[in-house]
């Protein structure tokens, strides 16, 4: 609903009057604690359930006065509901969401030791199948660097090579070398992938790395793009960590010194996005700003940034990069991915104004959850109490709103506190759902968290992945039904599937695991 109201405000129901007792009629303040007072509710927790969101939504309630509920109202409405009933509803859920199946569920295992059956499942695809495919069919073993083109149908080639998936490969390469995982050499792959950018992307005299080049690595796109920028300080230093060199980590330190010498807003705060060779702000619309908008700011960028700057700041400490951490999970969790999730943003004006532009209305479910369990790694990063409130909002919302209970994953984008309005799966949604749904179940496992990760994990199984070696496909419809096979290309690498399936493994089979971090 548009006026829906999120009101996070620890409430202590009403004891209903005595009967045949005298009951005072002067009404006792609730007790609030000095955090509450002070506006901070660092211990609030709540479960999934609390929300005004069904737990199996299938319409809106057709009584009036609840229609005119949201949030925690409807939940004081109905706190005579007592907690033993819930809890049997729970145990139902999970005794049968899910139809039997030989695939195992996290649902239909209810016990960590099928948990880890299945977890050592997802670890010997990635082993036997996902991961030997990128290295097999992404390096290019004549010019450096990755290619990739493949439909899905047996066709596809690549044309030219662009700076995300360069660097986003990278990243994985360097992330499975140090989880242990066999069969490739890893970590040969992940330098080639290093050496690639610092001699054919990388700008010796302006600083920064251009957006696209050639198969053979000359520049043919030297636009400075902010966004990708932020993907070269994530590889960086996940490639750092892989191969224990500091080259790679003061070069990501470098990187970022210049991001904040050219592109960020010493007025407002944030940072523009798009730029010329020269570090020339780029306010008007160009064919070659191939991602966002230039002269807006965008949640898009703003959150890889703070993806990029909470492993820069763990990896050396730099004050500098700590301040800047703090900044971006403000600016996102104020102007982008609020605590009303219904009112996210893709962008703001530079001034942090509302665009009013309808092609940047609305939102996007898979940002929305890869924020939360971005800003709980950010938080913990700093040393800050982690916003599992704010977290399992962005949960609930996009839970209610984007999860499809027939067929299992996460809608691609809605608007408001309404239904969703693409309900295409794509590949790095259902990813990202994934990796959040596994972060909270690390914090408070709960039977919403549990229902959604199976009937997710079963969609990306029976009509994501392709049955030969487990790759995921870009698209498919709501059902199931294919739409897009592609398996790689400049837009799709594998840096969000393999972090959720790895964050996954590393949870429910973590005895094998003796690299977690």
């Amino acid at each position: 609903m548009s006026d829906a109201h999120w009101d996070l405000e620890p409430f202590v129901p009403k004891t209903p009057p005595n009967r045949g007792r005298r009951t005072s009629t002067r009404t006792r303040p609730a007790r609030r604690s000095p955090q509450a007072k002070a506006g901070r509710f660092p211990h609030f927790r709540f479960p999934l359930s609390a929300f005004r969101f069904p737990l199996f939504p299938q319409s809106e309630p057709t009584c009036p006065r609840l229609e005119r509920l949201s949030g925690f109202a409807l939940v004081k409405s109905c706190i005579s509901l007592s907690r033993s009933l819930r809890v049997c509803l729970g145990s139902l859920v999970l005794a049968g969401s899910i139809g039997a199946g030989s695939y195992p569920t996290i649902l239909q295992a209810g016990t960590p030791r099928n948990a880890r059956q299945q977890a050592a499942a997802f670890r010997q695809q990635l082993q036997d199948g996902i991961l030997p495919y990128w290295y097999d069919s992404t390096l290019d073993r004549t010019n450096g660097g990755y290619v990739l083109g493949d439909d899905g149908r047996g066709g596809g080639q690549a044309k030219d090579k662009q700076l995300v998936t360069q660097a986003r490969l990278v990243w994985t390469f360097s992330h499975v070398h140090q989880r242990g995982f066999p069969g490739r050499d890893y970590l040969k792959a992940a330098e080639q992938g290093y050496r690639f950018l610092q001699d054919h992307f990388w700008d010796k005299e302006q600083g920064g790395y251009y957006w696209k080049t050639d198969l053979t690595g000359r520049p043919t796109n030297e636009r400075k793009i902010v966004y990708g920028q932020a993907f070269v300080i994530y590889a960086l230093v996940e490639y750092a960590r892989a191969s224990g060199r500091t080259e790679p980590l003061q070069q990501a330190l470098g990187l970022y010194e210049t991001l904040q010498r050219r592109a960020y807003d010493g007025v407002n705060g944030g940072w523009a996005e798009h730029f010329t060779r020269d570090w020339k702000w780029i306010t008007q619309p160009d064919p070659d700003c191939e991602v966002e908008v230039p002269g807006l700011k965008s949640a898009n960028t703003h959150l890889h940034l703070m993806e990029a700057l909470a492993e820069l700041c763990q990896a050396t400490g730099d004050a500098r990069v700590r301040k800047s951490l703090e900044e971006a999970l403000r600016l996102n969790a104020t102007y982008f991915y609020p605590l009303q999730p219904g009112r996210s943003a893709f962008h703001r004006q530079p001034d942090w104004k509302e665009v009013t532009d309808p092609k940047s209305a609305g939102l996007s479910y898979g940002h929305n959850v890869e924020f939360a369990w971005l800003m709980i790694r950010a938080e913990q990063v700093l040393g800050n109490r982690p916003s599992w409130n704010h977290f399992e909002a962005e949960l609930a919302h996009a839970l209610h709103y984007g999860f499809d209970y027939e067929h299992g994953g996460l809608y691609n984008r809605g608007i408001d506190d309404k239904p969703a309005t693409q309900r295409d799966k794509v590949w790095w949604v259902q990813a990202e759902l994934i990796a959040a749904l596994v972060e909270g179940f690390r914090h408070r496992p709960t039977p919403d968290y549990s229902r959604a990760l199976s009937m997710t994990l079963e969609f990306v199984r029976k009509y994501q992945a392709d049955p030969k070696d487990g790759v995921w496909y870009d698209t498919v419809q709501a059902d199931g039904q294919p739409k897009n096979l592609a398996k790689a290309h400049n837009w799709k690498a594998n840096y969000h599937d393999v972090r959720a399936l790895v964050k996954l493994v590393e949870t429910f089979d973590p005895l094998r695991d003796g690299t977690r971090r």
